[in-house]
């Protein structure tokens, strides 16, 4: 029995050999400070430095999220939902980078994009 992928061969993507080798590099860097490891040890892999970029972003705007929490209430209702907003973004990039797409987070990409390292 055949699977659907023998039978039409169209089905079966080739995936970018530098997609292949920065796809690890590029989700780890969507956990926290961890995005300086996609940024600093894969630094000739495009893939890895689009998402690495996009991550230090997040992880930048994590930090300014987490100095609101001085606010007394304000500050740590606006704390946990970008928290949770952050999260949710992560989560999504990750599962994009393990389907080797360049995807570009909402409102971080054009930030991330004008960053030189």
């Amino acid at each position: 029995m055949k699977t659907d992928a023998a039978r039409n061969p169209q089905t079966q993507k080739e995936v970018d050999p530098e997609i292949r080798a920065g796809k690890l590099f590029a989700a780890i860097g969507y956990f926290s400070f961890l995005c300086f490891v996609p940024l600093f040890l894969n630094r000739d892999n495009k893939f890895a430095q689009f998402h690495g970029r996009q991550a230090l972003v997040l992880f930048i705007f994590e930090l300014a999220a987490s100095m609101l929490k001085v606010i007394p209430i304000l500050g740590e209702v606006i704390f946990k939902v970008a928290w949770a907003g952050f999260g949710i973004l992560s989560l999504i990039a990750v599962v994009r980078v393990l389907m080797n797409e360049y995807w570009e987070l909402p409102l971080i990409s054009s930030v991330a994009r004008k960053m030189t390292l």
